[in-house]
């Protein structure tokens, strides 16, 4: 989910591999630090140490975790491109009652990462599955933007062409939760751009480097945000987005359409959108379409209900 190319290089004094107990045959999928070297558990340290095979995105990058705590293993890439001819490999080792543990170049493994399907294939073999929780860019990244923290929908990356990425963000509008999306910086504009004329002017915090020397998040809503880094140039590292759900009147036609009825008494459709999608905290978009039926003297209120 991130990098560890700049992971902290701090460690404990913590010597794992001598005092490693057995680790139980089967498949451990186990999370590891986002950017601070020293946010391990010492059951993670004594698994890695133990494991029979250690399944990395990268390497590289899970020999700088391990160097720095003193840990020797057998390292195998795993990740998207070479998944398929992996897997029949790492289950004839299962057969064979090893400990397998699958690592992420950082974080926890599957969450927009590659695993899903071998995970699956090990349940489908019989084979125990084990989960080592721990660092979560997505969880870090809602404990501190200051949003509701009850119900979120983790989307990962949205699409990069334009309108896959508007129709993606179109599907996210109504979900009745907070939103996480990961985004590269560089196209960090463009997506709060995209995100502000989909979802309204909602509160959202900006999240990069968690857990690293220069940690930042930054509050504002998409359209303070998108005009910020606008003017500001896009930051360095990689991002975590938290978006606040839709409020009730996101959600409420009603309301929309009795809104648009009072305002274009006296305005164009077009300004008495305007007006109301920033007053309810609607997509203007959506105000305007609603607009243009209403000015019309269609009612698609039963499209919009969904029933058929």
């Amino acid at each position: 989910m991130t990098s560890n190319k700049d992971i902290s290089t701090a460690s404990g004094d913590i010597a794992a591999g001598s005092t490693a107990r057995p680790l139980a045959p089967g498949l451990h999928i186990a999370a590891t630090p986002i950017g601070n070297a020293r946010d391990v558990s010492l059951r993670l340290l004594d698994t890695l140490a133990a494991a029979d095979l250690v399944l990395c995105e990268d390497t590289r990058e899970t020999s700088k975790l391990l160097s720095i705590h003193g840990i020797t293993a057998k390292l195998e890439s795993y990740h998207e491109h070479n998944a398929e001819r992996m897997r029949p490999r790492i289950l004839d080792r299962l057969a064979e009652g090893k400990a397998i543990v699958l690592v992420s170049d950082a974080g926890t493994p599957l969450v927009s990462d590659p695993g899903y399907k071998l995970v699956r294939d090990v349940i489908e073999q019989g084979h125990a599955v084990t989960a080592l929780p721990g660092p979560s860019s997505v969880l870090a990244a809602l404990c501190i933007a200051g949003l509701p923290t009850d119900r979120f929908f983790f989307q990962g990356f949205l699409p990069a062409k334009q309108g896959a990425r508007a129709r993606t963000i179109a599907e996210l509008a109504p979900v009745p939760a907070t939103l996480v999306v990961l985004e590269a910086a560089k196209r960090l504009v463009a997506t709060l751009e995209a995100l502000a004329e989909g979802l309204g002017a909602r509160d959202a915090a900006v999240t990069r480097e968690l857990t690293k020397r220069f940690e930042e998040v930054r509050r504002g809503t998409l359209t303070e945000l998108a005009a910020h880094y606008a003017a500001e140039g896009p930051p360095r590292g990689e991002i975590v987005l938290v978006i606040a759900p839709p409020t009730v009147m996101d959600a409420d036609d009603d309301a929309l359409d009795a809104a648009l009825r009072t305002a274009m008494k006296s305005q164009s459709a077009s300004r008495a959108a305007a007006d109301v999608a920033k007053a309810l905290n609607v997509p203007r978009k959506r105000a305007y379409a609603r607009a243009l039926d209403l000015a019309a003297g269609t009612d698609s209120s039963e499209g919009r209900s969904g029933n058929d």
